[in-house]
């Protein structure tokens, strides 16, 4: 019988294959994560929750479950939640206002949930946000024009 810790990422070589190879396909592929996040803010008010913009950050995690196919079970969406939220938390204070882009604390948290499914390394992640904080107008493009 297989192991149960295991049959979380039975196939994560083949999770792997779909995730970017680039900068440039990571601003693509968290622009049109980011889009996905957005059409939930229609939906607050129905579930009696205001969500906004700024508040979409929160969202990441599933839609990084939904975009590297993962099943949705609590487990996987605590796990990718978890990591994201903490790593959010114990970063803000640390990078100051950067955060409190939408964008940006979006993609943190984006790629904060694909480290916590252990998807990518640190030094990826790390590297990733050094670039968007970096090109965060280049970011906002993308957003903008994945809406289209």
């Amino acid at each position: 019988m297989e192991n149960p810790e295991n049959a979380l990422f039975r196939g994560v070589e083949d999770l792997r294959t779909g995730i970017p190879k680039s900068k440039l396909e990571w601003i693509a592929e968290i622009a049109e994560a980011y889009r996905d996040a957005e059409e939930a803010i229609p939906f607050g008010p129905i579930t009696g929750q205001l969500i906004e913009e700024k508040d979409l950050f929160h969202l990441a995690p599933a839609v990084c479950l939904k975009f590297r196919g993962i099943k949705s079970t609590k487990r996987n969406l605590k796990k990718a939640t978890d990591g994201a939220l903490s790593s959010y938390v114990a970063s803000k204070d640390l990078v100051g206002p950067i955060l409190d882009d939408s964008h940006v604390s979006f993609a943190f948290c984006y790629l904060a949930s694909h480290f916590a499914l252990d998807l990518v390394d640190e030094m990826e992640i790390n590297d990733i946000m050094e670039y968007i904080e970096g090109h965060r107008k280049e970011l906002a493009e993308a957003i903008l024009k994945s809406g289209k």
